[in-house]
């Protein structure tokens, strides 16, 4: 059976019953009679937006539907340069097999292990200027609505709803496979830099994030220099080494684990050994347990212009980090048109933070690095730790209202709600 909490065991799912259908046709009767029900992914995110303990609006506890005794079918249609995935599929797992075929996504995130349709719904992302997150690869949608319906959702199709029923945490509907645009296969070299001057980072911001397709800046914040910036480069016709100094930062000749100290087995091969797309974007293996295993993680996102400033204003409370940090983790994503997708309209600076499993310790440094952002308009991300009000959270994301009434169209009895996604993106029963 699907477990009952989290991965990270912060969250302890507290749904009535916890249903694992066998296929489609099951999971529209489960739904269908269903007075509440969450879908559960691989348990990745850190909030409770996937509990479904209880719903706000009359405090019953609804049931979890885990998808990962569907088939597992993946169809690449080469001439229209798509794959159909079921959408319970880890990202490892579906990259793996869309390699075979000869074809790539354009990007995936730190970790394979997440799934498909958890990632897309909560507006998960890899690194890249010009890479768009996760679900700006979606061309469609499979999902199972409120009465138990199979509906398909294209931009074609649905043009007017298309961009809000994706990155849409789960509250439209079950979604049963996803469409992917697809390239290509290509290979990723990656080089890690270590001990970057704050001043070079600060100064040279748009140039450390421009130097290859994928760029991650890690650092535990009070430490003198940058601790690592890891350069995932798109191979061509050559896998040439990289300088040993760059922007006074030098080049590592060992592998290494993106938490500093950890031993480097889990993480992606490194030293410039040109590997498969996804054998090297993402940071970690799929046959390790992702990052440290126990461990929180917080994410804000920020206009891209203001990454200079938002590092900047970071710095300053670094010591009170420290003492719950882990490693935090500075990458870039491009805008799109997706209403509840953190990047939603603006270039922007992710800024990741990995944590000691210490909830109370935790909050209050969530509560410090909101403070600090507070000036960059910075959202939060939907599945991970964040201390942000209803009110602070719907005056950020600009298309929260039209999400709102589109959920009292797909959804007017609140099937899918719960008691996290209604006090952050609530039904709205009135026209615009």
């Amino acid at each position: 059976m699907p477990a009952a909490s989290n991965w990270a065991g912060n969250v302890r799912f507290g749904a009535h019953r916890i249903h694992r259908p066998h296929s489609v046709d099951d999971l529209r009767r489960i739904v269908a009679g269903s007075r509440h029900v969450r879908a559960l992914g691989t348990g990745h995110c850190f909030s409770t937006i996937a509990d479904a303990a209880a719903a706000s609006v009359d405090g019953i506890a609804g049931d979890l539907i885990a998808l990962d005794a569907l088939p597992a079918t993946v169809e690449v249609d080469p001439k229209q340069r798509s794959v159909t995935a079921a959408a319970s599929l880890r990202y490892g797992e579906l990259a793996t097999r869309l390699d075979a075929a000869g074809f790539a996504l354009h990007n995936m995130a730190s970790l394979p292990h997440i799934s498909v349709a958890g990632s897309i719904a909560t507006g998960t992302h890899g690194s890249g200027d010009r890479n768009g997150g996760l679900a700006t690869a979606v061309t469609g949608i499979d999902i199972v609505t409120a009465g138990g319906d199979l509906v398909t959702m294209t931009r074609e199709s649905h043009p007017d709803s298309f961009a809000g029923a994706i990155v849409a945490l789960g509250a439209l509907g079950v979604v049963t496979r996803v469409r992917l645009a697809i390239e290509p296969a290509y290979e990723v070299a990656q080089w890690v830099y270590e001990g970057m001057p704050w001043d070079r980072l600060l100064a040279d911001v748009d140039t450390v994030f421009a130097s290859a397709y994928s760029v991650s800046v890690l650092t535990r914040w009070n430490a003198p220099a940058v601790d690592y910036v890891w350069r995932k480069q798109r191979l061509a016709d050559n896998g040439d080494r990289l300088p040993t100094r760059w922007l006074d930062a030098k080049l590592a000749d060992e592998p290494r684990h993106p938490v500093i100290g950890l031993p480097p087995a889990p993480a992606t091969p490194q030293l410039g050994r040109p590997g498969r797309w996804h054998e090297r974007l993402p940071h970690f293996r799929l046959e390790f347990t992702p990052s440290v295993g126990a461990e929180l993680q917080s994410e804000y996102f920020v206009p891209r212009e203001h990454a200079a400033a938002a590092i900047d204003a970071m710095r300053t409370i670094g010591d009170r980090l420290a003492p719950v940090l882990m490693v935090s983790e500075l990458r870039t994503i491009a805008a799109d048109d997706l209403w509840l997708s953190p990047t939603y309209g603006r270039d922007s600076l992710a800024l990741h933070f990995t944590w000691a499993p210490d909830t109370p310790a935790v909050l209050a440094a969530v509560a410090e690095i909101e403070s600090a952002l507070q000036p960059f308009n910075h959202r939060p991300h939907w599945g991970k730790v964040f201390t942000m009000t209803p009110d602070a959270v719907g005056g950020r994301f600009d298309r929260l209202d039209d999400f709102g009434r589109l959920r009292h169209r797909v959804d007017p009895d609140g099937v899918f709600g719960n008691e996290f996604v209604d006090r952050f993106a609530p039904t709205i029963n009135r026209p615009e």
